[in-house]
């Protein structure tokens, strides 16, 4: 069931009026009509999968409760390993198997091995990398003992496969979110019609910008050769902007469900195309991503404070990881080091700090160097998704060699103009917002009802009118 689909239209609605109107303040109740409702989203998309995410869920809430209860370290520490192996490994065979197999039978072939590789036809689930970081989240805070186990298996269900985040995030902390599901939950108008104008915003998103690019994008992908430098060009700019509407949208969705449901939920974007540096960016893009693999991964590694040699090991060790965790192909492992090597510079430089604040807090317009700042890395950006959204290198490396060609002076493809000028709306908005959660949270709410309830209507009709084809969200394949 996709957000921006009739079906979503019609459960979300019908989950609100059960959950605040029939359950009432029940706190049982409520977790009860969660969970449900949560399981029959996850089954829309495939219902045989149900029994995967329940034993994922089973898996880390008994094993929770054992490294709790475990008296020795060694005890609590073999718990661990159970839970981590076997979610990573079910992890693993579902999305890498192929991609290791069939590597692994090329490397043979090179040493004289003439047999053929073993693969598999494998579904891979919608969902997995998110609802198992949820589960390892929950197991490795138990670990440190920073928080206690949940003793209800309804309660821990629920957070584990909280329909919003249940498909592409944000990846929620056991501490932030389980005490929520733990907690009475009373209805809050202003929270709930924050959550409407924040869902309202990720469609707008999603369904105008996101779609309408893909349209172009994929066109180009599918033709490489017979398109000049300028429409590639055109095309990285196009996707950069495509791949974050998308994913943002996404988010703004599940946030503002969250909201409509009484739960906080992280925040996964702070205007990452804003940024003044790489090291910037990735502390605003996929921020629930970033943080995880920053808690459990980079400073358990030993973070920046074991020299150089190690810190430089360590980067490369997160961002191979997070390259990896999108997916088992050679472009999203290059993707991944050509992010590492922006880093690096203003990692060992000491300046990889150097951008806390929003550009340009307190003013309208940027300084002519912080413009530069932020067409730079967003150049830099562009570049990298290139090996992104190619499914092959080979591919990755055709785009280039024509984006650099001397067909880069060639009139481009033309886009969408009532696309082009939603776009240039987008990023006003989000410039003008850029102090704010979202983009739309503060706009007009000092206005009159009339100008202001215009404005929504006017969101409604642009994604009315010009909305391109109904297409997946990127991030469900990862």
């Amino acid at each position: 069931m996709l957000f921006n689909s009739i079906g979503f239209a019609l459960f979300l609605p019908t989950v609100f009026i059960l959950y605040w109107f029939v359950a009432g303040n029940n706190l049982k109740k409520q977790n009860i009509l969660l969970l449900a409702a949560s399981y029959f989203f996850y089954g829309c998309w495939d219902y045989r999968f149900l029994l995967l995410l329940l034993f994922s869920t089973v898996l880390d809430f008994f094993t929770g409760i054992r490294i709790d209860r475990a008296a020795k370290p060694s005890a609590r520490k073999a718990w661990l390993l159970v839970s981590v192996c076997i979610n990573l490994g079910l992890l693993g065979f579902f999305k890498y198997y192929n991609f290791f197999i069939e590597n692994f039978t090329a490397l043979l072939r090179h040493a004289g091995y003439r047999g053929g590789a073993y693969m598999l036809n494998i579904i891979l689930p919608v969902g997995i990398s998110f609802y198992t970081f949820h589960g390892l989240s929950y197991v490795f805070d138990l670990y440190r003992r920073k928080i206690k186990p949940s003793t209800n298996f309804i309660n821990y269900a629920v957070f584990v496969g909280f329909f919003p985040l249940l498909i592409a995030g944000p990846i929620e902390r056991a501490m932030h979110l389980l005490p929520q599901v733990e907690r009475p939950r009373h209805f809050d108008q202003a929270r709930a019609s924050d959550g409407l104008r924040q869902i309202l915003w990720g469609l707008f998103k999603k369904m105008v910008i996101a779609d309408n690019c893909a349209f172009y994008t994929d066109n180009v992908y599918a033709h490489i050769a017979s398109q000049p430098g300028s429409t590639l060009l055109l095309s990285s700019i196009l996707f950069s902007l495509q791949i974050y509407a998308d994913f943002s949208g996404y988010s703004d969705i599940a946030i503002g469900t969250g909201k409509l449901l009484g739960f906080d939920i992280l925040r996964n974007f702070a205007y990452p195309y804003f940024s003044r540096d790489i090291a910037e960016f990735w502390r605003r893009w996929h921020m629930s991503l970033t943080s995880w693999f920053r808690d459990y991964l980079y400073i358990p590694l030993g973070g920046s404070t074991c020299g150089k040699g190690r810190t430089i090991r360590n980067i490369m060790i997160v961002f191979l990881v997070s390259a990896l965790w999108h997916g088992a192909r050679w472009t999203y492992i290059c993707w991944g080091v050509i992010h590492a090597l922006f880093f690096l510079p203003l990692l060992l430089s000491n300046s990889n700090r150097k951008h806390i604040t929003i550009a340009a807090q307190g003013r309208f317009l940027p300084s002519l160097k912080e413009a530069l700042q932020i067409i730079v890395t967003f150049g830099m950006v562009s570049f990298a998704w290139i090996f992104f959204r190619a499914e092959t290198m080979e591919q990755a490396r055709s785009y280039i060699s024509r984006l650099f060609s001397a067909s880069f002076f060639q009139r481009p493809q033309p886009f969408n103009p009532f696309a082009g000028l939603a776009i240039l709306l987008l990023m006003a908005v989000e410039w003008m917002g850029r102090e704010q959660e979202y983009a739309l949270a503060g706009m007009g709410l000092k206005w009159s009802r009339y100008i202001r309830w215009s404005l929504y209507y006017s969101i409604i009709a642009l994604i009315l009118l010009t909305s391109g084809r109904t297409q997946q969200f990127i991030y469900f394949q990862f």
